[in-house]
């Protein structure tokens, strides 16, 4: 049974959902230049930023001769009156990003991308987030806890986060970071088997 693939990402909370799919994968990170280009949407920066992890990932397979098996990766992007939300620097910045969302609906891009040999296959999932309205008291409690430094949007809606979450329209765990649905459907198209015993 085919069900082992690269995934171009550290993200354990990934790595705990192709999990829950059956999926093995060894971790191969891969590490490319993030910054938005010129007049791109936010649909296109998570999907180029997807392809991009994959491919340079499927290369790096070739170049050290390692088992031909698919690479996924995925980029998460939070997206606010246009902007882009990406992972805070610092308490500040964790602070700042919570207060701006704060009582406020949002959208969640994640796109995933898997490569082979044959080519490489990418899938956008895209969720509204609402928000509840925050305490400064219970953002700098959130900030603390130390959750959003590695987040996109600083926070995590499977974490301690989720008490903010009042609604969403779309896919969990897409906002988690790997919406499963795509995913499934990439793998498949791909040779990977779900759903199999043994």
């Amino acid at each position: 049974m085919n069900n082992r693939i690269y995934l171009a990402s550290q993200s354990p909370r990934r790595r705990e959902l192709l999990q829950q799919l059956g999926i093995a994968c060894q971790v191969l990170p891969s590490h490319i230049d993030e910054n938005p280009h010129e007049v791109e949407t936010v649909a296109a920066y998570a999907i180029r930023l997807a392809r991009e992890k994959a491919e340079v990932c499927l290369r790096r397979v070739a170049h050290e001769s390692l088992e031909p098996l698919p690479v996924l990766a995925a980029d998460t992007t939070v997206c606010l009156d246009g902007d882009i939300l990406g992972k805070p620097a610092d308490a500040e910045a964790a602070f700042s990003m919570l207060k701006s969302l704060s009582g406020r609906w949002h959208e969640v891009h994640t796109a995933v991308a898997v490569a082979t040999a044959v080519g490489t296959e990418t899938a956008l999932s895209t969720t509204h987030v609402e928000m509840t309205a925050i305490s400064d008291a219970d953002i700098l409690a959130y900030v603390a806890s130390g959750e959003p430094y590695d987040k996109a949007g600083a926070y995590g809606i499977q974490g301690l986060a989720g008490i903010f979450i009042k609604r969403i329209e779309g896919s969990y765990s897409g906002v988690m970071g790997l919406p499963v649905f795509e995913t499934a459907q990439l793998l498949r198209s791909a040779g990977i088997e779900l759903l199999k015993n043994g």
